[in-house]
């Protein structure tokens, strides 16, 4: 059986200080491969090169990484400051209209830290540059030093809406998840539905109300030991599923809110 085609999408980067490319973290793509058992497509997100019409036709489902660029705060009305860090406009004028077309179509997404961003600002809401600055919030940025494992190892709680979308996936309630954001979602956007927080209260997963089909984002990184991680892989499985129900012709029904 011929497997779905995921389109991952990818950042920017200045390779050797001065060349530039498109990359996207090997972990992306073995989630996608391996636990999704999907066909891991990279995507340079820049329309200079691809239209979002050309992406919709091309693959079956979309996961929406996470990368150091912030979406541009005049995507929601806003005046960027120091303290929204670096933009890549280029990403933002694809992922945001993808965002909403995947919406409704059905067509599935994961998004991931800052794809999980994008899906907020793409529904009308907005973030704030840093979220630790908000009284009561924990540091969830990436730990500035240590393995990789350190900086992704598990760092706090999330707690699922009771029989909500994540609660029924996951077969639990509350989970723990690593934290590697300084972002994060101050409005939720129309239709945004908040289905998990940190301890502090920061949204941590998200489903869109009414979507036809798989519309799922975490704050967190799930894409790390995402085969052996048991809040990770029933994520990618579920994912995985919707992308070969979309590839063999599946339309999905509308989705009720839980």
């Amino acid at each position: 059986m011929t497997r779905p085609v995921v389109g991952i999408i990818g950042n920017s980067y200045l390779l050797h200080d001065d060349y530039p490319v498109h990359a996207g973290g090997t972990m992306n793509s073995e989630a996608v491969a391996c636990v999704a058992d999907a066909v891991p497509l990279l995507v340079p997100a820049d329309p200079n090169y691809l239209s979002v019409e050309e992406l919709l036709e091309v693959c079956d489902g979309f996961v929406l990484t996470g990368g150091r660029p912030n979406v541009h705060p005049e995507e929601y009305g806003e005046a960027p400051t120091e303290a929204h860090g670096a933009f890549d406009r280029a990403r933002d004028a694809i992922t945001l209209p993808l965002v909403r077309a995947c919406v409704e179509r059905g067509q599935p997404f994961l998004a991931i830290c800052r794809g999980f961003q994008e899906v907020n600002v793409a529904m009308g809401g907005t973030l704030h540059p840093e979220i630790r600055e908000l009284p009561g919030r924990l540091n969830h940025r990436m730990p500035p030093d240590g393995t990789l494992e350190e900086k992704f190892a598990l760092r706090h709680e999330v707690t699922f809406t009771e029989n909500g979308p994540f609660h029924r996936l996951m077969g639990a309630q509350v989970v723990r998840t690593n934290t590697l954001h300084g972002q994060g979602i101050l409005r939720p956007g129309k239709r945004v539905v908040i289905d998990g927080t940190a301890p502090d209260g920061t949204p941590e997963a998200l489903y869109i109300e009414g979507a036809p089909g798989f519309s799922l984002g975490v704050q967190w990184h799930p894409e790390y030991n995402a085969a052996c991680d048991p809040v990770s892989r029933p994520l990618f499985d579920a994912f995985g599923a919707a992308a070969r129900a979309w590839a063999e012709g599946a339309r999905p029904g509308r989705l009720r809110r839980a």
